[in-house]
């Protein structure tokens, strides 16, 4: 047993049950025990690769996307670059050199980072200092400043912790985390959820069906769209999920690349989900800021011309099969490139981004 389901069982024994956005938070960002605070988690030492780490390629379109931003928010002198979620800084360095080569993009960067892990700060830090960088961290978007901003997060909503409802005779309660008969931590019907809680057309469903909402992402896009709103900006998000919410039990965990039984071992598997790019949108739009997409990942990386830079890094003595494989990863059905998706935020009366204004 892990130190951390102890302290989940002495939660559940002396309060009940717990709700598993509950469960998600400690799982992965208990500060002693939570999966983030104490594994290396990206990468080839990880459990898990994401796409900045496939190629330098999926960086580098990012960051041309982000350099048409500032330009078209009028060049500000000031603008703040932010991640959320920055994983081991590779996306904002790949971003960085593209930045070099647009006249006074690289002077007006001020980097802000948002993550939670002390243990990932102090990687990033490292690797953007190697790179002549410097960075301000923080725990939330709240306390990034105000002021005309770039934004990126790839593969952050997927971690945020959602709640799921089941359907047990007619009636949606929620799922919670409890101990069954044997001792283990086990999924259980908790109390009823009010229908307003339930998407209307997702109201009807067969027994044992079920539902996921999400609203710590709902909170964290609402907040993007208000900055937008009130600052002009330009937003990016990459996941893996679907278009609109349907029926279905998207939660996995991730232990040693294989999948695992989320329940077991709490805090040493990467536990995520389907991001809802429509609630996303809609949470973003509601707080004044423009939606654009989604897209697919493969759709958005080749129409940006992913296979052209491909081709220069060859010309230029790359290996071709690694390339040839990464192009494969990011933007094939088999890969990344349809499950994952693009959403673009940006702020009121400003242009689709591209490859959004051929859409």
């Amino acid at each position: 047993m892990t130190a951390l389901e102890r302290l989940i069982r002495d939660e559940i024994a002396a309060t009940g049950p717990m709700r598993l956005d509950r469960y998600m938070a400690l799982c992965l960002g208990h500060p002693e025990h939570g999966y983030y605070m104490a594994k290396p988690a990206i990468g080839a030492s990880g459990d898990f690769t994401t796409a900045p780490e496939v190629s330098q390629m999926f960086g580098e379109i990012v960051g041309a996307v982000m350099a048409h931003g500032w330009q078209g928010l009028g060049t500000p002198t000031t603008v703040l670059l932010t991640e959320l979620g920055p994983g081991r800084a590779t996306l904002v360095l790949d971003m960085l050199r593209t930045f070099k080569v647009v006249p006074g993009l690289l002077e007006a960067v001020d980097i802000h980072l948002v993550e939670t892990s002390p243990r990932l700060r102090r990687a990033q830090q490292y690797r953007l200092n190697e790179h002549g960088f410097t960075a301000t961290w923080h725990d939330a978007l709240e306390t990034v400043p105000a002021g005309p901003m770039l934004l990126v997060a790839n593969e952050f909503f997927d971690a945020l912790p959602i709640r799921q409802h089941v359907m047990r005779d007619g009636i949606w309660r929620e799922r919670m985390v409890g101990t069954g008969p044997g001792g283990d931590l086990c999924f259980i019907d908790g109390p009823q959820v009010p229908a307003a809680d339930i998407p209307l057309r997702l109201r009807v469903a067969e027994e044992g069906a079920i539902i996921e909402t999400h609203p710590a992402a709902r909170q964290v896009a609402g907040e993007i769209g208000r900055r937008l709103s009130s600052h002009p900006g330009l937003a990016l998000v990459i996941d893996y999920g679907y278009r609109e919410a349907a029926h279905g039990d998207s939660l996995q965990a991730l232990r040693g690349r294989q999948f695992a039984d989320p329940l077991v071992s709490p805090g040493q598997a990467d536990l995520t989900a389907h991001v809802d790019f429509a609630e996303l949108s809609r949470a973003a739009v509601a707080a004044g800021a423009q939606a654009w997409g989604p897209i697919t990942q493969g759709s958005f990386l080749t129409a940006l011309g992913i296979g052209l830079r491909a081709e220069r890094l060859r010309a230029s003595g790359a290996d071709g099969r690694d390339l040839t494989l990464a192009l494969e990863r990011l933007t094939g059905a088999g890969g990344m490139g349809t499950l994952f998706k693009v959403l673009a935020l940006n702020s009121p009366d400003l242009p689709a981004p591209p490859p959004f204004e051929t859409g």
